[in-house]
């Protein structure tokens, strides 16, 4: 199957699960991130602010902010930028996608990063995952190879095998429902 096929079909199973269905599955996949021992070691966690077809992190970055370091991405051109989550007066919509994002200065110190919670279109059996196409992750994924890699995913999102690029970066581990 191609990416561009697989794209749809993820997207017309997302379009088929209400989003309070969505906020209702994300629950125990963020409690099994919760339980990891790279998530309960960790000091800086990069984490995601969630758009409504991915799983749901706003009350777990809310929840964490204030024990560890807490990052999101801010989209910057074709890149991403780090930044803190301080709270939620810390957000503004982000210039691209309109997905909110923290102020404040750029996290530069990548080595930092203990662990990254992922989002994806897309997970195989052997943890490699599939984005939305324009390659932010990857990108950014390369440049943090002491940190654990961890995709989340509902489990309709989750197949035997998809389509990979060299370019594309394996996760440690994806977690489902």
């Amino acid at each position: 199957m191609e990416k561009k096929e697989l794209r749809k079909i993820v997207r017309a199973a997302k379009n088929a699960v209400p989003l309070d269905e969505k906020i209702r599955r994300s629950v125990p996949i963020m409690q099994q991130v919760e339980q990891l021992a790279a998530f309960r070691d960790a000091d800086t966690v990069l984490l995601y602010w969630s758009m409504d077809d991915e799983v749901y992190t706003h009350d777990f970055v809310m929840r964490w902010y204030k024990e560890k370091t807490i990052l999101l991405p801010c989209v910057d051109g074709d890149d991403l930028l780090l930044r803190r989550y301080t709270g939620p007066d810390s957000m503004q919509p982000g210039p691209q996608f309109g997905i909110p994002e923290p102020v404040g200065p750029v996290f530069k110190q990548l080595d930092a990063i203990d662990i990254i919670i992922v989002p994806g279109v897309a997970f195989d059996h052997n943890h490699n995952r599939m984005g939305r196409g324009r390659g932010f992750y990857d990108r950014l994924l390369k440049s943090t190879p002491n940190a654990v890699k961890v995709g989340v995913a509902f489990s309709f999102q989750i197949f035997d095998n998809i389509p990979i690029e060299p370019f594309d970066v394996p996760m440690d581990e994806v977690i489902s429902e």
